[in-house]
Formats: structure tokens, C-alpha cells, sequence
């Protein structure tokens, strides 16, 4: 299947679509600009400057949105207000990267070293009582974060890797038996992923201009290929929650290289994603 180009190239360095009907649709970032984007129902795009570094965002559940930025995270209020909370490390060098919410409506995003240095960066927890928590150290770019639909296991891309782990979830013990749900080849970068309604899981691989469905037992089942080489991440959306989102890059491009690079893709799908899980803080 191929992807449909829905917007221009928006962004420098798309990544982290999140659809909510609580924001009437789409909202995604240039994570480099510090800039969170919004789809219009025109099909226009609006956008709001937040920090230094954008990352990831998710919807609060009393209104608003949980926002990862360069160096920790920050609380947007249902009328706007940004409040920004404590930084969660003094590196100048790590900024955060990308970030999701677990069945229990904590937000969790992830780091990695501006440099990629191996092993620099970790995947932090924010609880609803706005305290941090490091739930994996050692990992060298966080990426792709979702949950099963049941919520008992959760899919984590640490880029550098080239594999998608899987974890065990639990409200009490968190994040345990971390082990390899797929590998990719050497020259293939696993980016973000989302999780369908079946237990499906859509990875966004970087450099091959593909998403990819994998069963729950880990056997590739479904493609979609975009237009973009540099493809950062995926979610569904739309009113069935049946439209495959998807976020490209220019990052590191020469001029005139990919030129559609840093625009909106989207597919229409037989199978239909998970709601999004939002913050409760």
C-alpha cells in the first residue's frame, strides 16, 4: 500500500503524531523547532512554538496536554497555559525524544545524546503527581513506545538497537523482562511504532520509506511505503480510527534531496488502532 501525501513539508524533523478528539485531530511535532503542529479540518496546518526542543505530547485527561521537552517536561492547561516543570538532568548535551502514556495514565518519554553516544541517554516516567521517575538507563536513542491492547505488554524501540523489545507491564512493577520481540536488519532503523486493535505493531523504519505491521507473534504481515525515505513515526486516526498518520524528515538532507521529506503521509487501513491513552496529571 502506498501512502497518500496529506500535508507539504511542514517540518524539519517530523515525528510523534498523536490523534485526539479532545484537539479535534491531529497534532504531531517538529521535535528540532520546538514546535507543536495541528491538522486543520481544511487540511491546513497550525503551529505553536513550546521550547527549545518539542519531543513528544499526549492529552491530559482533565484538558490540554503533557508535552516532553528538550531537558524534561511541561504541562499544557486546557486554556493554553504552558507550565513548565524542573529539568531532569543538567547534560546540555541529552535532550529528550519521544514518549507515550501507559494504561495507568502515567507519561513516560524517553532520551538520547545529541551526539548519539552509546548508552548516554534512558526513559523517564512522570507520574500524576508531576515526579520523575528512570525506569530504563543504558539506552542510546528512545524511540517508539506503545502499549498491547490489553495493556499487559509494552513494544519499545531503542533505535540504536535495531530490534524492538518487548516488555511486561504492570501498574505496580512497572516495566520488567525486557526482551527482543523482532530484529531488524544492521542497516535498518527502528523509529516510532503504534500498536492496532489486534495487537498489531506498525514500526516506522527510518531510511527505507516503509511502515511496517508485525503480528503479536512477531511475523511481518503488512506494509505501507511512503515517499519519504526518512520515516520517524505512526498512529491512527480519523474518525474510526482507521488512518495510518505518518510523520517524515528532512533532517541532514541537502536541499533538492527527498523533497518530500518532513510531510504528513497517511493510509487508510482494514484494521483500526487503540484510542490514545492520555496523562492524568
Amino acid at each position: 500500500m502506498q501512502a497518500e501525501q496529506c500535508t507539504d513539508p511542514v517540518a524539519y524533523h517530523g515525528e510523534g503524531p498523536v490523534w485526539s478528539p479532545a484537539w479535534g485531530g491531529l497534532r504531531w511535532v517538529d521535535m528540532l523547532a520546538g514546535d507543536i503542529l495541528s491538522l486543520t479540518a481544511s487540511g491546513s496546518v497550525t503551529r505553536r512554538h513550546v521550547g527549545t526542543i518539542a519531543a513528544a505530547l499526549r492529552p491530559r485527561q482533565g484538558g490540554g496536554a503533557v508535552i516532553g521537552v528538550e531537558r524534561g517536561f511541561c504541562l499544557e492547561e486546557a486554556d493554553g497555559t504552558l507550565t513548565r516543570l524542573g529539568d531532569v538532568w543538567t547534560d546540555a548535551g541529552v535532550r529528550m525524544n519521544e514518549g507515550a502514556c501507559d494504561p495507568d495514565g502515567r507519561f513516560y518519554c524517553g532520551s538520547m545524546a545529541y551526539d548519539q553516544r552509546p548508552g548516554a541517554a534512558a526513559l523517564y516516567r512522570l507520574d500524576p503527581d508531576r515526579s520523575v521517575h528512570q525506569v530504563v538507563h543504558g539506552v542510546s536513542i528512545s524511540n517508539g513506545l506503545d502499549w498491547s491492547p490489553d495493556g499487559s505488554l509494552a513494544y519499545y524501540n531503542d533505535t540504536a538497537t535495531h530490534s524492538v523489545a518487548v516488555f511486561d507491564y504492570d501498574r505496580d512493577a512497572g516495566l520488567t523482562g525486557r526482551r527482543i520481540f523482532l530484529r531488524l536488519p544492521d542497516d535498518e532503523q527502528p523509529d516510532g511504532l503504534t500498536v492496532d486493535a489486534e495487537g498489531g505493531v506498525w514500526v516506522a523504519v527510518n531510511g527505507a520509506g516503509e511502515v511496517r505491521r508485525y503480528s503479536p507473534e512477531g511475523r511481518p504481515d503488512g506494509l505501507v511505503q511512503v515517499a519519504a525515505r526518512q520515516v520517524t513515526a505512526c498512529t491512527f486516526g480519523g474518525p474510526d480510527l482507521n488512518q495510518l498518520y505518518i510523520t517524515t524528515s528532512r533532517e541532514n538532507l541537502q536541499p533538492g534531496d527527498d523533497p518530500l521529506a518532513g510531510s504528513l503521509f497517511r493510509a487508510d487501513l482494514e484494521v483500526a488502532g487503540q484510542a490514545v491513552r492520555g496523562f492524568a496529571g
